[in-house]
Order: structure tokens, then sequence, then C-alpha cells
């Protein structure tokens, strides 16, 4: 079994509520291994190509803003001066770029068996409202999908976490160089995982 790799980014509003301890203990208590680990100011050409640059990505952003606008009566052309999916998902692109800028934030490499449903199971659901009572997002997020609508910004959500294995890959070396980047062995890993 291999191990994989895993990127999570405690973004602005959990770094702004002095969350960064609380939330990294519970991957490390489940015993994922910190390989990387940095505060930083988050450069936007690095948050822009985390994020996807491409159509479909845009048009799956857009008509996910705009079925939510509908559902709440919002008239989105009204608001971006579009209907078009693909131009709203590049606006909301740009909101989180900006989102990032509001603070520094942790960016922390993970390595573990099974990463990526770990960090998935205890991240919880993106929408915080749908996270349950124990996952990060449950415990301490509260925006609202109405409420970032209304404020035409992208939902705060605490935190980023890569959801599979080539994401986490890629993620990783995007946020990270090959010197950041350590390997060794946690003191409870020859117990977890005896190699006989």
């Amino acid at each position: 079994m291999n191990k994989q790799k895993a990127l999570l980014i405690i973004k602005p509003d959990g770094v702004q509520r002095g969350l960064c301890g609380t939330i990294l203990k519970r991957f490390e208590k489940v015993g994922l291994t910190i390989i990387g680990f940095k505060f930083a100011s988050a450069d936007p050409a690095t948050v822009k190509a985390h994020y996807p640059e491409n159509d479909v990505w845009f048009g799956k952003v857009g008509q996910r803003t705009l079925t939510n606008y509908a559902k709440k009566g919002l008239d989105a052309k009204k608001i971006f001066g579009t209907d078009n999916a693909i131009q709203i998902g590049k606006t909301v692109k740009q909101w989180l770029i900006s989102y990032f800028q509001e603070s520094p934030v942790l960016i922390v490499a993970v390595e573990g068996y099974e990463t990526i449903e770990i960090v998935r199971k205890i991240s919880g659901n993106t929408i915080p409202i749908l996270a349950i009572p124990g996952t990060v997002r449950g415990d301490f997020s509260h925006d609202t999908i109405d409420l970032a609508n209304e404020q035409n910004r992208p939902l705060r959500n605490i935190i980023h976490a890569s959801d599979s294995v080539e994401d986490g890959e890629k993620e990783v070396n995007l946020w990270f160089t090959k010197e950041e980047l350590f390997s060794y062995k946690r003191a409870d890993e020859a117990l977890m995982f005896p190699l006989n």
C-alpha cells in the first residue's frame, strides 16, 4: 500500500480566528505525518494556478452560482453583468484569489495511508451548513451560501483539503519545493504499521 500526499490550507478565516493549532491537531491525532509546513502570504499566481483554468471548471462553478442565485430569487445578470456560467465562474475565481489575500494562510503537506479520504472526512462538507459536527467545517465554519451571494464573495469555509490522489500530488508540488518537504517516520508509525 502506497502513502498518499494531501495539501491542507487553513484559509484566512481560520487564521484570523486563531484556529490553526486546533485544526492541525486533528490531522496529526489520526496519524497523518506533516511533511511540509509554512505560514505565508499566498502568492496570487499560486492561488490562480491552484484552481483550474478551464471552461469546464468555470462552467461548473458558474452554473452552481446561477442555481444558488435562482433559488434565492436573485438576478445573477444584474449582479454579474452576465448570465453566462463560464464568465461567472471566472469572476468567482477572482473572488477566491482575493479571499486568499485577506491574511496569511497556513499551508501544510501531509502524508499517510488513505490520506485523501482521511482529510476529506476530517474537513467535512465544503458547504458549512452541510458539514456534520465533529468535522473542521462543521465545528468552526458558520458562513452560508446566502450570505456569500449577498456579499458577492466566495464561501468562507476555513480549510482547503485535496480531494483526489492526483490533486494531492499536484497541489503539494505547486505550494512546496522539493527542499521544503521532509521524509521521516513518526514515532507511532512503526506501531501502527509494523513491517512484519
